[in-house]
C-alpha cells in the first residue's frame, strides 16, 4: 500500500509542476496578447486619423492592399534588407519560375509606384527607410 501511495505522490507533484508551468505561460501569453491587441487599437487609430486627415485633404482613402501584396512586404521585412522578385519567391515558396518572377516583379513595381517600396537600384525592392532627424542648427 505505501509504494501506491508514493506513486500517487510522485504523480501529485508532476501533475502540480507542470500546472504551475502552465499557469506561467498563460500568464506569459495573456500579457502578449494584451500586447497585442494594444497594438490594434492604435493602429486603427492612426489609420482613422490618417483617413480623416486625407478626406480633410480632399484626398482619395488610399486603396487597400490584397492579401498577396501584405505577403510579399511581411517577406521583405522579415529578410531585413532588400529583396529581388526571385527571393521574394523563394521567400513565400511560389517557386521561381519566369512566369512566377514576372509576376511577383510587377507587384513589387505596383509597390514602388504607390510609394510603399523603394527600389534603390534596378530590380531591388527595399521598404523606404525613415528620414533621417534633420540636423540641430540651433548654436548654444
Amino acid at each position: 500500500m505505501r509504494h501506491l501511495l508514493d506513486k500517487i505522490e510522485t504523480r501529485r507533484r508532476l501533475v502540480s509542476e507542470t500546472a504551475e508551468q502552465l499557469r506561467e505561460q498563460i500568464a506569459l501569453l495573456s500579457e502578449q496578447l494584451a500586447a497585442a491587441e494594444h497594438t490594434l487599437d492604435r493602429l486603427e487609430i492612426t489609420r482613422a486619423t490618417v483617413l480623416e486627415l486625407a478626406a480633410e485633404d480632399g484626398l482619395p482613402p488610399p486603396e487597400p492592399l490584397s492579401p498577396g501584396y501584405h505577403e510579399i512586404l511581411a517577406a521583405i521585412e522579415h529578410a531585413g534588407e532588400g529583396l529581388r522578385a526571385k527571393d521574394v519567391c523563394q521567400a513565400l515558396g511560389t517557386g521561381t519560375e519566369p512566369r512566377h518572377t514576372e509576376g511577383t516583379r510587377a507587384k513589387l513595381k505596383r509597390l514602388v509606384n504607390r510609394g510603399v517600396l523603394t527600389e534603390p537600384e534596378p530590380g531591388l525592392f527595399t521598404l523606404p527607410r525613415p528620414a533621417p532627424p534633420a540636423p540641430n542648427t540651433t548654436s548654444t
